[in-house]
């Protein structure tokens, strides 16, 4: 079974909605870059499953992303930080408006994540965005600890990103060796 195999049977058709989503944004010239779990799966060594895709879009194109994928017929539903769509798969679609992450789209690199040829934030900004993510006080305990995993897969893989961690983040991390 191939990655992309296996990313389709663990979404339920995911990815359609991940390589809709990719071309959209691409057709209409949108500069963009996903982060979170997808970013993490293209730095790290080994690939985790997740059923979510975060990215993010430059500033002045997020209504026209947003115009964009509910005429490719994906539904959203429009939240504080994000902007959230359902496409036909079990993936879950996020778009980040956070303006944390507004610089992204323009340090971004080609990857192919699961088979899935994409564009992810930068190495340094996916694990800055992590930190962000595990530095939440009110995110879900869960949450915390997979960020905290990741920022460790990170770290194992590129060990020159231990000198970015906090003194916190380097007491719960192994340094590398």
């Amino acid at each position: 079974m191939t990655s992309k195999q296996f990313y389709d049977w663990q979404t339920a058709g995911g990815t359609d909605d991940a390589m809709r989503l990719v071309d959209i944004l691409e057709r209409a010239d949108i500069e963009w870059c996903t982060i979170g779990g997808i970013a993490v799966n293209h730095w790290a060594e080994e690939p985790m499953v997740t059923q979510d895709i975060d990215f993010v879009v430059a500033s002045d194109a997020i209504e026209r992303s947003v115009s964009l994928l509910e005429e490719a017929g994906f539904r959203s539903e429009k939240f504080e930080w994000s902007i959230n769509f359902k496409g036909r798969s079990t993936v879950s679609i996020q778009l980040s408006t956070e303006d944390f992450y507004r610089s992204f789209p323009s340090r971004a690199v080609p990857a192919d994540v699961h088979g899935i040829l994409l564009r992810v934030a930068s190495l340094e900004d996916t694990l800055k965005g992590k930190i962000k993510a595990w530095s939440e006080p009110k995110r879900r305990q869960s949450k915390r600890i997979k960020d905290l995993a990741d920022i460790a897969r990170l770290v194992e893989s590129h060990p020159q990103l231990w000198g970015l961690l906090s003194d916190e983040l380097k007491q719960q991390v192994q340094c590398p060796a």
